[in-house]
């Protein structure tokens, strides 16, 4: 019985001299089209590797060149996940917004066709400083990781969106770029991690170190001089698009940005400077860069027969006869044999399997009957194979997880002018180990540091995601040479409006535990409740739930019993907690529940957006307990919700009464009956209607309420045309990214920081992740400003908080980061909201 193995990470593909191996997600089934630039690219072995800082960082018109054009196999390399950005798609941040980002660019590379990799870098939100940043995330940890990422994809080129030279633009940035000047020469060194060069990885020396300078916001005149051009916009015939048209599809992706741009189908000019390595060369022959790198077999002595094989792949293949080419393909793959590059070699071995699969016609999916199964329960697999041409192919076996193979040794008929092409059909029952770990996302497995995640199994460094939680592997062979394709469990539906979607079978824990906050606020000694969902992975299962609390905090009852008879059955548990003593310190509990001998204290959480699979993680059952010592002024709170966040939530949590608002709802009459009106983040930016209710706003507040506009951006890609407030003012760039930075009252008798609650420096301890952004850059003198603050270095700000009498109300313009600090529980926040909303009235 042959035994069929598996990648060890997502970096690298392992083959077998014997054999062929693919692992493939569930990709689309290619066409005749992309089987011919597969073909082609056969005979091309450069690597290009890009480095910058984010998601949405990447140049994507040169990707979409290098993958589709110059069919360079070519990879981008983000630095972090973008967990500490903005979301224009929902009110997740921090690890989920994270989650949606890294799924942005897997979809984006699933359009432009490179590979992705990440380090274990944490994005901390916006920084000004280099300095900053490496302080943060461990300078000497992200440049290991970067290393690691060079070494097992070996390019031969490594570009950098950003300059190394220190500029104005964002410290996340221009650390990328330094780290990979660093990485360039350390990824050669033998010395440098040397624990990590066994089971296959070598030093590295890439050949050139470019820098790719961005077009955006280049100057009319700016001198290019000592720059080479490339003109990336090239048309792909058998793709019927230009790379420019397929890379704004691609940047399109990063919607959670607002990154959709237009498709450009002309000429598209990108500019290098070499930044260590070889220099550049003269002009290419298209008019393009001379990388100095032959990209072709031939640069390998002795590989002149492999070329030629590829050259001839390419240029006898018949789309209306594609099985016609796998002897051909499977007599490179054994020339490939003879490449003594085990990397090179195992990685055109991967591309040929894919290619085989592909010209056959082959089929193949494995469906799971539930889309999730807990440790120690079973789960039906069904497996689908289906030939759609007239290929020699045979099942040898198929190989369930957790399960001996099962031998079939039967032949597929192929479609074909005397086929009739039947699927082979299978079930099979198999039950998950007790002891495997529930699905998460690998690098949130564990609580993370304050700039790096953690990450213990050194083999997923820079993997995008994790391995699929359940795989089935199918050992063919093809016109007698083995093959073996893996396939992810998927559970499968049919949405009425999306059609047919898949989403991974997910292995969940047999307690899911959720608790309806991750923050209980207390602004009096009075008990809060706090409402557990409680979910069943299995059948009947019992146990209780109790709280693990800090010192100086009760809970009531102290365990609670639950009983779940059939899977998916939910519950809720409730209990009153409060502080036992007057000055109880902010602290946290964990909820835990026990059942079948063991403890359960996560919680499993979908993430879903139509753009993306189907995201799960499980979040750690905490809640943070803070009290603060809050007066209000006016309860009743009308929200207008921009591009999502948790503000009204955490308002509730003390007391408001907030009513989420549409734009049916502006208009002076009904907003009359609130104290206050809230527009949460960049909802001037988004709402339409909101940007055109302007004179019924002002007629709120000349009326007597309370208008609170949380940040917006103001750019070219969200530009604001319309007023705001009752006078103007204008929107900047300006931030304070400390979030310990000082703050200066510039009116301490000011009714923003007295009433009703007397503020003071302390009220800005515990920030989290910043101050503010997006700060006032000019406004009228009518308007005061509240406070002075500014990073390390820097100039002192003013226009973070505009204040405004407008007849008998008040209008307030905040770049304050209320959206974070509020759902974080910082007291102080809440406090000077309080005031925000208040107005400058006094407590009723």
């Amino acid at each position: 019985m042959r035994t069929v193995g598996k990648s060890l990470s997502s970096l690298v593909v392992l083959a077998t001299l014997s054999s062929l191996s693919l692992s493939a997600r569930a990709a689309p089934e290619p066409d005749a089209s992309r089987i011919q630039l597969g073909l082609r690219k056969l005979g091309v072995i450069g690597r290009v590797l890009y480095v910058a800082a984010h998601p949405d960082d990447e140049n994507t018109n040169l990707l979409a060149y290098l993958e589709n054009d110059a069919l360079v196999r070519t990879a981008y390399l983000s630095l972090t996940r973008g967990d500490g950005g903005q979301n224009l798609v929902g009110a997740e941040q921090g690890p989920e917004l994270g989650l949606i980002r890294t799924q942005e660019l897997l979809a984006a590379r699933r359009i432009d066709g490179a590979e992705q990799f990440f380090t274990r870098a944490r994005d901390f939100g916006f920084s000004k400083s280099p300095d900053e940043t490496l302080k943060i995330w461990g300078h000497d940890a992200v440049l290991a990781d970067v290393v690691t990422v060079i070494r097992r994809f070996r390019p031969d080129v490594i570009i950098t969106r950003f300059p190394p030279e220190r500029t104005d633009t964002h410290g996340h940035h221009t650390a990328s770029a330094m780290l990979a000047v660093e990485a360039f020469r350390a990824a050669a060194d033998p010395k440098f991690h040397a624990e990590e060069l066994t089971g296959g990885v070598t030093p590295w020396q890439a050949r050139r170190l470019l820098w790719n300078k961005s077009t955006w916001g280049m100057k009319p005149n700016e001198d290019l001089s000592a720059f080479a051009k490339l003109d990336v916009g090239r048309f792909v015939p058998l793709l019927g698009l230009s790379t420019g048209e397929i890379a704004a599809e691609s940047r399109s992706m990063h919607k959670s940005q607002g990154f959709g741009v237009a498709r450009e189908p002309g000429p598209i000019i990108e500019y290098f400077k070499a930044l260590d390595g070889q220099p550049l060369g003269a002009t290419a022959p298209r008019g393009g860069v001379d990388f100095g790198v032959d990209f072709s077999w031939r640069r390998l002595r002795g590989a002149a027969g492999i070329a030629a094989a590829t050259e001839k792949l390419a240029r006898t293949f018949d789309p209306q006869k594609p099985a016609a080419s796998i002897p051909a393909l499977l007599a490179l793959d054994k020339a490939l044999d003879a490449v003594p590059d085990a990397d090179l070699r195992a990685q055109k071995k991967h591309e040929v399997a894919e290619l085989v699969v592909a010209c056959a016609g082959l089929f193949a999916e494995a469906t799971g009957a539930e889309h999730e199964v807990a440790p120690g329960q079973e789960i039906e697999i069904s497996t689908r194979l289906l030939a759609r041409s007239p290929a020699d192919v045979k099942v040898d076996e198929i190989v369930f997880p957790f399960t001996p193979a099962v031998a079939v040794g039967k032949s597929l008929v192929g479609q074909g002018a005397d086929h009739a092409g039947a699927p082979l059909d299978t079930k099979h029952v198999v039950r998950v180990p007790a002891d495997r770990a529930p699905t998460t996302p690998y690098w949130l497995a564990e609580a993370p540091e304050p700039g790096l995640y953690r990450v213990p199994d050194a083999r997923l460094l820079g993997a995008p995601e994790s391995e699929p939680p359940l795989t089935v592997t199918f050992a063919l062979t093809i016109a007698g040479r083995p093959l073996s394709i893996t396939r992810p469990v998927t559970y499968k539906w049919v949405d009425p409006v999306m059609g047919e979607r898949h989403r991974p079978v997910e292995v969940t824990p047999l307690v899911s535990v959720c608790p309806d906050t991750s923050v209980l606020m207390f602004p009096d000694q009075g008990a809060r409740a706090l409402s557990v969902r409680l979910r069943a992975g299995a059948a009947n299962v019992a146990g209780q739930a109790r709280l693990e609390l800090p010192a100086g905090w009760a809970a009531d009852p102290a365990a609670a019993p639950f009983s779940l008879a059939t899977k998916g059955a939910e519950t809720i548990v409730s209990f009153r907690v409060r502080p036992t003593a007057l000055g109880a310190a902010t602290g946290a509990l964990r909820v835990v529940a026990e059942a079948g001998g063991a403890k359960y204290s996560r919680g499993v959480v979908h993430i879903e957006h139509a753009h993306i699979p189907v995201q799960t993680w499980l979040a750690p059952a905490d809640v943070r307990l803070v009290p603060v010592s809050l007066a209000t002024g006016g309860k009743k709170i009308g929200y207008l919700p921009g591009a999502g966040d948790e503000v009204p939530s955490a308002l509730r949590r003390v007391g408001y009464e907030v009513t989420m608002l549409d734009d049916t709802a502006l208009s002076a009459a009904s907003l009359a009956r609130f104290d206050a009106v809230v527009t949460g983040v960049r909802a001037f930016n988004v709402s339409e209607r909101l940007r055109a209710a302007h004179a019924a706003l002002r007629a709120y507040v000349e009326a007597g309420g309370t208008l609170v506009v949380q940040y917006n951006t103001n750019n070219r890609l969200a530009p604001l045309t319309a007023p705001i407030g009752p006078f103007p003012f204008e929107i900047g760039h300006a931030r304070v990214t400390d979030e310990t930075a000082a703050v200066t009252f510039r009116d301490p008798k000011q009714a923003a920081v007295t009433t009703p609650n007397a503020l003071g420096p302390r009220d800005f301890d515990g920030w989290v992740q910043e101050r503010g952004l997006y700060f006032a850059e000019r406004w009228d003198p009518r308007y005061e400003t509240v406070f002075s603050m500014h990073d390390p270095g820097e100039a002192p700000l003013a226009g973070s908080t505009l204040w405004a009498r407008h007849g008998k109300g008040t209008f307030v313009y905040t770049g304050l980061a209320f959206f974070r600090q509020l759902p974080a529980g910082v007291p102080g926040a809440f406090r000077l909201f309080a005031n925000l909303l208040a107005g400058g009235k006094p407590r009723p």
